[in-house]
């Protein structure tokens, strides 16, 4: 969390009605909390009996708060696991039904006779009525926002009932859009039929897009109270948000304005006391004063001057040292109110210097530009109140163990969790935050629409602002580039240019004024920018010479991946290609049933092109290894297989282009790094948690010292990547070697490695490096060794693997027990793997086992030995016997 008492939640919240540890005089009792998140029930509502599926839905039922209806019903029995099988159709009349929600609660006389008292909803999915007591509270209609309903002289002792109605979001809009002349562009239409093609529904309702369905997840368009619920009582003072504003922070003098918003229930004489503690521990008092305070709304602010601060940096650039800052409302000798917030103190710029190639876009961090390397950041979960804190754990370190130091959080999810941003805050992590628009059009031109994105916005700036990790704020995903490129506004300006100009005029109004204005205002120096991808409105978007690119010639327009190397961007935030996850994630949701490139249940978890992205990606392997690669039926394993070798070699082939283009291209984010169910995606980690090859690749071509060998147009590029703060000196070794494990070749050179820079030191055409062997049979291996750093190689093949005449590499393994314990529950084992003839793509798998490997998707040189660790609870004669090591070989030559 990013504070132990949340931004905009009560000084103290306990679970049940719980007072501070101070008693305090009746007159000025601290705030406390009820918790509201259990107890509750669940039905179907009578408005919606025509789209009733179970009879069990009717009835009133146990429910989870936070949750979902489909969870709910899922945990009843009353369907089958969304993510299994082909249960994705079966399940879309739950959102076209009315559900229901109750529970009930007493409270305590203290908590009658304070003064102020809130119900409290951080989360309601999403068109939601509140009653409570039977009277109507609330008409709430946005997913993204907190909402607080005075309810003091509205309680009873015991038995209020509060009860939440949910409409379905589909059927709330639907007549709405049907009755539009012209439509504005949406997302992806329903194969379901749960609306039409023509009349999209979801981009006129501020709910996750995703829900509606993306080309790599399903389409479950939820209802519920998806975050928690309490009921906040104060008889004095409640804190409603801290914010740590950092006005300039520098290696001697970080200065840091405190401001502290109050709601005060009674007029009296109060003291704000502000506690500093040190990322050792270390606590003092950094302020204090005195202040008289009328019932409402007010802010405090404190100046605070912290001397040789200990700055925060991206990971690989520094350390991520964290601050707490304790504030306290004290009135009469006692607490009455306090909150706490954690932050990292460092200077952010978004830098957009003019230079030869055009405007650059690069992020600065505390003076330092940072070469910003990782993945775009998709909702973890169709159901985001059961990922849990330790899943997103997971996935953020296996990011940051990646070498990645950037996420963008994609604007077709929701705004993750506060444990999200907290973890990115101690891994190093920058987070590009996109507000939650996905694509498609949004009814801009509609005053009351934008009043309510205002305050979605603004909640969600407050509520994150403090993190470290934010370094953008970004308006919306492809919406900008979709209206002026893709013909969304071509289109709609040939139907009805009045009403396109309305809808313009409003996109404008809301992402060029009105959400610059909220991230101006509220959180505190961090740069805004209008779409992704874009030059801020400027009026051509997704250029090479500025702003952010997204490329998808390759991929979307089925272009070879050596086209990664023509395009040189500014920064890169989006690019990508599709892979399958392992077969044990397929079998974990498909069962026993038959599995093949077009098996119904394989189609039914490929969501590109309705289900047709299956021969993209056929078409990408054949691309780069052939007809011969792959019949179709023959084996599904293999197809698997070379989707990932296809991923991990192409995003590797473009994100080593964009790092040897530095300081033009400052920043490389491949589209994706994780997924929201099991299935085909661009993802380089699956739902499960379990990596593809790609993110093994990312770990070695994001490493901080790097090798990139790059062959276009016949001649090969070696540029040598540092993205450290201080010079380092290494070895660049070259060894040309024909596949069967002859070395022809072999040259040591000492090389110097600039700070922070890429640096080409070598550029050969091919015949300089292959003198008189067969291009088809040799390759060009470079090795850079620096000391203190892991060891970078990069391979220069000649002619694409289709072309290329593979031997048996004879790849032989050795599996031991080491008597070091890797962690708790697991084993620490020693895999020692070599070659005899040089090996491409080599996988290592251990089948239905939980093994956790050091490395995979390697490359071995004839001759070479590598000893990898592997962490696994299984036994070793079962590691032993569940272990399987493939090369490209294995597929390749198979019918040569």
């Amino acid at each position: 969390m990013a504070s132990s008492i949340r931004r905009r939640r009560p000084l103290l919240t306990l679970a049940g009605l719980m007072l501070a540890a101070v008693a305090l005089p009746a007159a000025a009792q601290a705030s406390v909390g009820l918790e509201l998140d259990g107890g509750w029930q669940f039905r179907q509502a009578d408005s919606s009996d025509q789209h009733g599926k179970d009879p069990r839905a009717r009835a009133w039922r146990a429910a989870s708060v936070p949750g979902t209806v489909h969870t709910d019903l899922l945990a009843l029995g009353a369907i089958p696991d969304p993510y299994t099988g082909m249960a994705e159709g079966g399940l879309q009349w739950i959102g076209l039904a009315d559900w229901e929600y109750r529970r009930t609660f007493d409270v305590t006389s203290e908590r009658l006779d304070d003064a102020r008292s809130d119900l409290v909803f951080e989360g309601l999915d999403t068109f939601a009525g509140v009653y409570l007591n039977g009277e109507k509270l609330l008409e709430a209609d946005n997913f993204h926002r907190t909402w607080r309903v005075p309810v003091q002289g509205r309680l009873k002792a015991q038995g209020n009932e509060l009860r939440v109605v949910l409409h379905s979001p589909i059927r709330r809009v639907l007549p709405q859009v049907l009755a539009m002349p012209h439509k504005i562009a949406g997302n992806y239409p329903s194969p379901w039929g749960d609306e039409p093609k023509h009349a999209m529904t979801g981009n006129f309702v501020r709910k996750p897009g995703y829900h509606y369905g993306w080309d790599w997840g399903p389409r479950y368009v939820t209802a519920g109270i998806w975050k928690p619920v309490r009921l906040e009582s104060w008889d004095a003072v409640r804190i409603d948000d801290m914010q740590l504003r950092q006005d300039s922070v520098t290696a001697k003098l970080a200065n840091v304005q405190a401001r502290i918003a109050i709601d005060v229930a009674r007029a009296g004489r109060y003291a704000l006391r502000l506690w500093q503690i040190a990322p050792d521990g270390t606590r003092t008092q950094a302020a204090e004063q005195a202040f008289d305070a009328k019932p409402g709304q007010r802010t405090l602010e404190a100046a605070l001057r912290i001397a040789n601060p200990r700055r925060w940096y991206p990971a690989g650039y520094g350390a991520q040292p964290l601050y707490r800052f304790d504030a306290q409302i004290v009135g009469d000798g006692e607490i009455l109110a306090q909150a706490s917030e954690r932050t990292g103190l460092r200077s952010v710029e978004l830098r957009r210097d003019q230079d030869a190639n055009g405007q650059g876009f690069g992020f600065v961090i505390n003076g330092v530009p940072v070469f910003a390397k990782g993945a775009n950041s998709i909702p973890f979960d169709m159901f985001p109140a059961r990922t849990s804190d330790a899943q997103i754990r997971r996935i953020l370190t296996a990011a940051r163990d990646a070498n990645m130091n950037m996420l963008r959080v994609w604007g077709g999810g929701h705004y993750e969790r506060d444990a999200f941003y907290a973890i990115a805050d101690e891994l190093g992590l920058m987070i590009w935050q996109d507000f939650m628009f996905g694509g498609g059009m949004q009814p801009a031109y509609e005053p009351a629409f934008r009043a309510s994105v205002v305050a979605e916005a603004r909640d969600q700036v407050r509520r994150l602002r403090d993190h470290p990790s934010i370094v953008l704020w970004c308006g919306n995903n492809e919406e900008e580039i979709a209206w002026k490129n893709w013909g969304q506004g071509k289109q709609l300006i040939e139907a009805d240019p009045d009403f396109a100009r309305r809808v313009w005029d409003g996109y404008v109004q809301l992402f060029g004024r009105d959400l610059r204005k909220v991230v101006a205002q509220e959180a505190g120096g961090i740069a805004y920018w209008a779409s992704s991808p874009s030059n801020d409105l400027a009026e051509q978007a997704n250029t090479p010479e500025a702003g952010d690119m997204h490329y998808w010639s390759v991929w979307v327009e089925k272009q070879p991946v050596e086209e990664y190397i023509n395009v040189t961007p500014r920064f890169m935030s989006e690019f990508g290609l599709q892979a399958w996850p392992s077969l044990r994630t397929v079998r974990d949701y498909a069962g026993d049933a038959p599995l093949a490139v077009d098996s119904a249940v394989v189609v039914a978890h490929q969501k590109f092109l309705a289900g047709k992205g299956n021969e993209r990606i056929l078409d990408y392997i054949r691309m780069q290894y052939g007809d011969r690669s792959l019949q179709e039926a023959r084996d599904f394993d293999d197809f698997v297989y070379l989707s990932q070798v296809m991923q991990a070699e192409g995003i590797e082939l473009a994100a080593l282009h964009h790092r040897a283009s530095r300081p033009v291209t400052m920043g490389s984010l491949y589209w994706q790094l994780n997924d929201v169910w099991p299935g085909a995606s661009w993802s380089g980690i699956d739902w499960y948690g379990r990596p593809k090859a790609l993110q093994f690749h990312a770990r070695r071509f994001f490493a901080p010292v790097a090798v990139a060998a790059l062959r276009k147009d016949g001649k090969t590029t070696v540029s040598l990547l540092s993205d450290r703060t201080q010079a380092t000196r290494g070895e660049l070794r070259m060894r040309i070697f024909d596949l069967d494990g002859r070395l022809l070749r072999e040259r040591r050179t000492p090389v110097d490695l600039p700070a922070l820079t890429a640096t080409a030191v070598l550029q050969q055409g091919d015949a300089e490096l292959l003198g008189d062997a067969d291009p088809r049979r040799t390759v060009a291996v470079f090795d850079l060794t620096v000391a203190g750093e892991p060891a970078s190689r990069d391979v220069v093949y000649f002619a694409a693997a289709k072309d290329i005449a593979w031997p048996d590499p004879q790849l032989q393994t050795a599996l031991r027990r080491e008597p070091a314990p890797a962690q708790a529950g697991d084993d620490h084992y020693r895999l020692d793997l070599s070659a005899k003839a040089f090996a491409r793509a080599v996988w290592i798998d251990f089948g239905e086992l939980d093994a956790a490997l050091q490395d995979n998707a390697l490359s071995l040189v004839p001759g070479e030995t590598v000893s990898l660790r592997v962490d696994a609870s299984a036994s070793l004669a079962d590691l032993r016997k569940a272990l399987r090591v493939r090369s490209l070989a294995d597929t390749l030559s198979r019918d040569q």
